[in-house]
C-alpha cells in the first residue's frame, strides 16, 4: 500500500493535509552548543502554534545521532493533532565524535532499513525517510559513504531520501550519486534548501530530473537569500515544475522556536504562505503544501 510512514503508523497520502515539508522538533548538535532542540514542552507549544495557523503534518528531517527522542514523537503527535514524520540517516561528519562513526563503518546501510521497518532503538518509532548531506559545492568521502547507504536503504524499503544540500550547493554532484551511479528513481529524491543558492540554471536542471526541490528556510532570517525565494519559486512554476516543489520551516535551534520569540513553524503559514500567494496564486500555494508533500513522503514501503 502506498503511505506515509507516520510516528504513529502508515497513513495515506491525503491525511496529511497542510505539511511542513523539513522541520526539527529536536535537534542536539555539538556544532551548536547552547542552542538544543531538547524542551519537551515547547516542542508541544510549538505543534499547537503550527496547528493554530492551520497545520496539519510536520516532516522532522533529524537523523541518528542528533537527539531525535524518537521515543517522545508519538505522544506529541497525539496531543498536538499533527502526523509527524521522522527521519533516520546521517548528517555530516561534524556532528559526530570519531569514535561514533566508526562504530557504523560496515553497517550503515542495515541500520537505515531496521529503522525504517522495525523501528527506532526501543521506541518502536519507525523513521519514514532518510536524511543525509552533502558538502559546501561538493562530496566529500562521508558523504558519498552516507548517501550510498542511503541509496541502498531505499532499493531494500522504497523510502525517500532527504539531502541537506550545504548552503544550497552541490545539487548536480547528489543526483549524479542517487540517480545516476546509485539508480534512484529521481522522485524518490527530495533536495533541500534550494534556496540558499539562487542560481536558476541548476536549479531547472535539478527539477527536470524529476526529483522534488524544497525551499525549507525561511525561518533562518539571516540568510541574505531569502528575499530572492519567491522569485525562485515562481520561475520554476512558470517552467513547469511545481508539482516538485516544497515548503518546509527546518527551526534548528531553540530561539528560532515561535514560542521563544523566532519566527518558528508558524512562519510558514502565517506570513510565508501568503506571500507566495501573491506570486503564483493561491490555488498553486495549497497544492505545494499539500499535494507536493503527500506525493513526495509517500511509498509504497517493502
Amino acid at each position: 500500500m502506498i503511505a506515509v510512514r507516520t510516528v504513529l503508523g502508515d497513513v495515506a497520502p491525503g491525511e496529511l493535509g497542510v505539511t511542513d515539508a523539513h522541520d526539527h522538533l529536536f535537534f542536539h548538535s555539538p556544532q551548536l552548543p547552547g542552542r538544543e532542540l531538547a524542551d519537551a514542552a515547547a516542542a508541544r507549544a510549538e505543534l499547537d502554534a503550527f496547528r493554530a495557523a492551520g497545520g496539519r503534518s510536520v516532516v522532522q528531517w533529524t537523523p541518528y545521532g542528533l537527539g531525535r527522542r524518537a521515543a517522545d514523537l508519538p505522544l506529541l503527535s497525539r496531543a498536538a493533532g499533527v502526523h509527524l514524520v521522522c527521519a533516520t540517516g546521517l548528517h555530516q561528519a561534524v556532528h559526530y565524535d570519531q569514535e561514533e562513526l566508526a562504530a557504523l563503518r560496515g553497517r550503515l546501510a542495515e541500520v537505515f532499513v531496521s529503522e525504517l521497518t522495525t523501528g527506532i532503538g526501543p521506541s518502536g518509532v519507525r523513521a519514514g525517510l532518510v536524511k543525509v548531506a552533502g558538502g559546501f559545492h561538493g562530496l566529500d568521502a562521508h558523504a558519498r559513504w552516507t548517501m550510498r547507504a542511503a541509496a541502498e536503504a531505499h532499493h531494500a524499503t522504497g523510502a525517500p531520501v532527504a539531502v541537506h544540500l550545504e548552503l544550497g550547493t552541490a545539487a548536480l554532484d547528489v543526483l549524479d550519486l542517487l540517480c545516476g551511479e546509485s539508480e534512484m528513481p529521481p522522485h524518490r529524491v527530495i533536495l533541500g534548501h534550494l534556496n540558499r543558492f539562487p542560481d536558476p540554471v541548476v536549479q531547472r536542471e535539478a527539477a527536470r530530473s524529476g526529483c522534488y526541490l524544497a525551499f525549507d528556510g525561511p525561518s533562518r532570517t539571516h540568510h541574505a537569500t531569502d528575499w530572492r525565494m519567491p522569485e525562485a519559486v515562481r520561475a520554476l512554476a512558470e517552467a513547469g515544475f511545481g508539482h516538485r516543489l516544497l515548503l518546509g520551516g527546518d527551526t534548528v535551534v531553540a530561539g528560532a522556536r515561535s514560542v521563544d520569540g523566532g519566527p518558528g513553524m508558524p512562519y510558514l503559514l502565517r506570513r510565508l504562505r501568503p506571500r507566495l500567494a501573491a506570486e503564483l496564486g493561491t490555488e498553486l500555494v495549497d497544492r505545494i503544501l499539500t499535494d507536493n508533500p503527500a506525493a513526495a513522503f509517500a511509498t509504497d514501503w517493502r
